[in-house]
């Protein structure tokens, strides 16, 4: 197997713009230590900036669950195509799952009919797929074009409608938001489909990329509309920080358990895009690092979250080979050097308690290795429950980081 080396070019989502903008508009790279007034005297706006309200919070969440499930739903159309039963029921549990979520939000905000509406139109979207995908699987093109009317001629427009009539956005904005989800999505299924793997990594970075469009109107619409409920400010660079880095690390954890199954299963000609897309991910939260931080400050990052890649592509190896040595010499590689070197930047970087962010990277590491270790029984159920904790627990990391960053850097988010 290929350590993850090999960089793809990808549509980035929009947070990861703002990033590499701070470092266009930044006169003087800071250090991860650097304690110069500019980085650590805030302005009186810059001292107000919050990025924990309830505004903020929301954007967060809505971002979280809509990348959520671009990603779910992949693993499952993928699973379906490779005709592994098992895990396509499995990641179809969570996927729903992830809809009554989404669902609930919709309900806590405008009430029981409300839900139920939406929950009927998502949940009818994601049959729609299967039922795309299903007649790819099977060459049936009676049931492509029929699901492909449904989710144009019908999904669209009653999603569009809800979205817009509950949230008071355009129509048209949602309408072509909507169509670019779908489009989108198709695009990764069709790869997919044909065994065009390096394009569906590619498309599926770029899918996934996309529903911070969807997601960041929809939050702020409603955060401005329910404000009582929602107090705050969604839109402040700092909160376009968090939802950045929550993206990137959610993402992060979903492309690598990807990567790991496609290991563990034999399929070479996935696992490969795959780890290019994953390194694609880590060179850009590198670039977010240093354009915050300095290009030295990059490199670091780069190298240090390189590496515990190339660990865990041992670790699997090994399982997959039945070489407790890989095994061994990989877990020994992620908890003697990459926790403690890793807690060690980013305790430097951002000036948060080692202590608290060792706790947070060792989590990261034994909750993505129990992804693995399910994958490799080939315990399904398990492995998707799994992968969801797993990338529902990046957040844990992503919020007090950009929060801290936020605090030690205001200059750069007034």
């Amino acid at each position: 197997m290929k350590r993850f080396i090999k960089p793809i070019a990808v549509t980035l989502a929009a947070g990861t713009v703002f990033l590499a903008a701070c470092a266009k508009s930044s006169t003087t790279a800071a250090s991860p230590t650097d304690t110069s007034p500019a980085s650590s005297s805030p302005s009186a706006t810059a001292a107000a900036l919050v990025i924990d309200s309830k505004a903020a919070d929301l954007r967060t969440s809505v971002n979280l669950l809509f990348a959520e499930h671009l990603d779910v739903a992949i693993k499952a159309v993928d699973a379906a195509l490779g005709g592994r039963t098992a895990e396509f029921t499995a990641y179809g549990d969570i996927l729903n799952t992830n809809g009554t979520d989404i669902g609930g939000l919709i309900g806590q905000v405008y009430g029981a009919d409300a839900q139920t509406r939406f929950n009927g139109i998502w949940s009818a979207h994601n049959a729609d797929f299967v039922e795309y995908t299903q007649g790819l699987a099977a060459k049936d093109t009676a049931k492509q074009t029929d699901a492909v009317n449904k989710l144009t001629t019908v999904y669209i427009p009653q999603f569009s409608a809800l979205i817009a009539g509950a949230t008071g956005l355009p129509t048209a904005t949602v309408t072509e938001l909507t169509t670019m989800h779908i489009t989108t999505t198709k695009a990764v299924v069709d790869d997919i489909a044909a065994k065009s793997y390096d394009k569906a990594a590619t498309d599926l970075r770029a899918a996934t990329a996309h529903m911070q469009k969807l997601a960041d109107p929809v939050a702020e619409a409603i955060a401005t509309q329910h404000s009582d409920m929602f107090p705050g400010d969604s839109k402040n660079k700092g909160v376009d920080l968090r939802v950045a880095l929550d993206n990137l690390l959610q993402e992060h954890l979903y492309l690598a358990t990807s990567a790991t199954g496609d290991a563990l299963a034999g399929n070479s000609a996935e696992f490969t895009p795959l780890g290019a897309a994953l390194n694609a991910n880590g060179t850009d939260l590198g670039s977010a690092i240093g354009g915050l931080f300095g290009p030295d400050a990059g490199t670091q990052f780069n190298a240090i979250w390189s590496a515990h890649n190339a660990d865990f592509v041992e670790y699997t190896t090994g399982l997959a080979t039945n070489d407790k040595t890989k095994q061994d010499d990989g877990v020994k590689q992620l908890t003697t050097v990459y926790i403690p070197q890793f807690s060690k930047f980013v305790s430097d970087a951002s000036g948060l308690p080692l202590d608290a962010v060792t706790g947070l990277v060792t989590e990261h590491i034994t909750t993505t290795k129990a992804v693995v270790d399910d994958q490799a029984a080939k315990k399904q159920p398990d492995a998707a429950k799994a992968d969801r904790m797993a990338g529902q627990h990046m957040q844990k990391i992503g919020d007090p980081l950009a929060k801290a960053i936020v605090a030690k850097l205001p200059a750069k988010f007034s």
